[in-house]
């Protein structure tokens, strides 16, 4: 099993370049326009194509292509100047935090209401659970952004608009002040991911909650308690691994959108500012990021989810 784990993710990770390079030269006149403008002369163009390598033939240009990612070589940004590697890395810490922190959060309140959500079910106070996990779930992530914008940071004021903390007059980094203007940013996207991995865990725990061997621990006179956490949710928690790991494409949408709602410094604002300023170069090479931190998060999660459970390592 973990063999063939391995391997689809190597396939995929191959499939996922190739579709990466192919669509930087489908670009209307090709990635030296898509760099400069459609408006560069040609010999201008020229002589970024000889730069680039982009003269040789494609199969050529596709070699090159592995042999800079092998190097950590991901190209150059013209329209800010600087490595997009180097681009890459002083962004990526902040994303990090933030969709680590999200992620955390989401995963501690999902768990406590689809605990309650599988012991209510089919009553009352489980359909309540259930109507609003779907109607937070359909919420766009912007707006949930605004909306926390407009009551906690201008009609309250407990939490600042965006951006990052820091000392404005030395520019260094106070950590009390980069987690307070962390704490709205975290709640946008972990409203939708609390909704969506709640639910899924509320159907698990509803199922176990109706096996024999819960019946039999009711009957038995154990605790309430001792049943949800020694029976229900060891049992119930395994499955949410693996969803965990394929939400990460959504946890990076969500974070695209609510970086840049926020102003907040991360790999999804610069996304944003690449897509605007069609900065190429820096643009595919964080699609590939994502789409390679995806395929590892999957891998990650079958594999866990193979220690957790012995009977997943043998299908």
């Amino acid at each position: 099993m973990i063999f063939n784990r391995l391997r689809t993710s190597i396939l995929s990770l191959i499939l996922l370049v190739t579709i990466v390079f192919f669509l930087i030269h489908a670009t209307p006149g090709g990635p030296a326009y898509s760099i400069l403008g459609m408006h560069a002369t040609p010999d201008a163009v020229a002589a970024l194509n000889k730069e680039m390598g982009l003269d040789h033939p494609l199969w050529q240009q596709y070699a090159i292509w592995w042999e800079h990612l092998f190097e950590g070589n991901l190209g150059y940004s013209f329209t800010q100047h600087a490595s997009v590697a180097s681009l890459m890395g002083s962004y990526l810490a902040n994303s990090i935090i933030l969709y680590v922190l999200a992620t955390l959060v989401a995963i501690f309140f999902s768990i406590i209401i689809g605990m309650f959500q599988g012991y209510w079910a089919e009553r009352t106070p489980g359909v309540l659970i259930g109507a609003g996990q779907i109607i937070v779930y359909s919420i766009p992530t912007f707006f949930i952004g605004v909306m926390l914008i407009l009551f906690f940071a201008i009609y309250v004021s407990w939490f600042p608009p965006g951006g990052i903390g820091g000392d404005q007059s030395t520019g260094a980094l106070n950590i009390g002040s980069y987690f307070h203007h962390m704490v709205l940013p975290a709640i946008t996207i972990a409203l939708p991911l609390t909704a969506g991995l709640s639910r899924y865990f509320g159907h698990q725990a509803r199922s176990e909650y109706r096996l024999d061997y819960v019946r039999t621990a009711w009957a038995r006179g154990i605790p309430p308690l001792r049943i949800a956490v020694n029976h229900v949710l060891r049992n119930a928690i395994r499955p949410l691994v693996t969803v965990i790991g394929m939400m990460i494409p959504g946890i990076f949408v969500g974070g695209i959108l609510t970086e840049s709602v926020f102003n907040y410094p991360g790999l999804g604002w610069l996304l944003w500012r690449s897509a605007l300023e069609q900065d190429y170069p820096t643009l595919s090479a964080i699609v590939l990021l994502i789409g390679v931190l995806t395929i590892l998060g999957n891998l990650a999660a079958d594999l866990t989810n193979s220690i957790l459970d012995v009977r997943v390592r043998y299908e």
